[in-house]
């Protein structure tokens, strides 16, 4: 009677829900049939129900956390040998680690009983949220672990990328710093580099030289060709292996070209390019070798 008599204190409420109370008058209808020995095997069993999912979710949980722990050490020793930036390695790190507690976290909630639906839902909506609002960004960022896993160059090489030309200084998560031949400082976007094309000129050990040099009609190429082959034989930073190249490569309109192609090592390139150039000029001139400009005929005629 005193059961039925608090249903129906309850019952005209109208801001109760009327799902929650019908279940309420369904609940207090069986535990008014039940006997008094009865509500106290359910408790008892609903206890034992209690205790043994939180046992469980607390065995799920230290196991869950265990195997994290070994899947962090695994990877603090593959990002160890893979010499992995030491910034990049302590975020992979952290970023796992730290997914992983969520998911583990997440199950052992469901475990309990707990409706884990809303929290999917929560993390999702917000995921989305900040890859919609940071899109950009994530996206440098991304191109940022590329580069610093994969490694297409490194702090010190000499590179062409997104149109620019100059020596990595620093490698950012989300930006690359180069300095420019002139001393300018110029800052990349990763995401841009990690898609395109980056010419890296100190990737290799050796790097070839090319010039087309220029002599007259007239000029004997033999010895032309014997004057290249000296000065080349001159300078010790010029490789011998591969032998240099020199050919006729084109008759132009005002002079015969000459190709000429050696190997140097990669940090010899522009001094041995300019010294050439020099040389070549000096020696040719020494030697009676012209070297011709274009030049243009004009005929006049005159009308009578």
């Amino acid at each position: 009677m005193i059961l039925f008599a608090l249903l129906a204190q309850i019952t005209p409420k109208p801001e109760v829900d009327s799902t929650l109370r019908h279940t309420i008058i369904e609940k207090v209808q069986s535990l008014s049939q039940m006997t008094g020995q009865e509500i106290v095997s359910m408790i008892v069993k609903d206890t034992v129900t209690v205790v043994l999912k939180l046992l469980i979710a607390l065995a799920v949980f230290y196991i869950g956390r265990w195997l994290i722990r070994r899947v962090r050490k695994m990877m603090v020793r593959i990002l160890e040998k893979r010499k992995v930036d030491v910034s990049l390695r302590s975020f992979l790190i952290s970023l796992v680690t730290i997914t992983l507690m969520i998911f583990l976290i997440i199950i052992v909630v469901g475990l309990i009983g707990i409706n884990t639906t809303s929290f999917i839902a929560l993390f999702a909506s917000a995921g989305l949220a900040i890859g919609m609002a940071l899109s950009g960004t994530l996206q440098n960022f991304a191109g940022g672990v590329m580069i610093l896993i994969f490694r297409p160059f490194r702090v010190g090489d000499f590179i062409e990328a997104q149109g620019y030309s100059g020596t990595v200084k620093e490698i950012q998560l989300t930006n690359t710093i180069i300095n420019t031949p002139d001393n300018k400082t110029i800052l990349i976007p990763n995401g841009g580099i990690s898609t395109g094309i980056v010419n890296n000129y100190s990737r290799e050990a050796c790097r070839r030289v090319d010039w087309t040099f220029g002599i007259g009609y007239g000029d004997d190429y033999d010895k032309a060709r014997s004057v290249l082959m000296s000065l080349i034989a001159a300078d010790p930073r010029i490789h011998t292996d591969p032998a240099p190249f020199i050919a006729v490569s084109s008759l132009g309109d005002s002079s015969v070209n000459i190709v000429v192609r050696v190997w140097v090592d990669s940090p010899d390139y522009w001094d041995v390019f300019f010294a050439m150039n020099e040389r070549v000029y000096k020696t040719f001139t020494q030697q009676g070798i012209n070297i011709p400009f274009p030049q243009m005929d004009v005929h006049l005629y005159t009308e009578k």
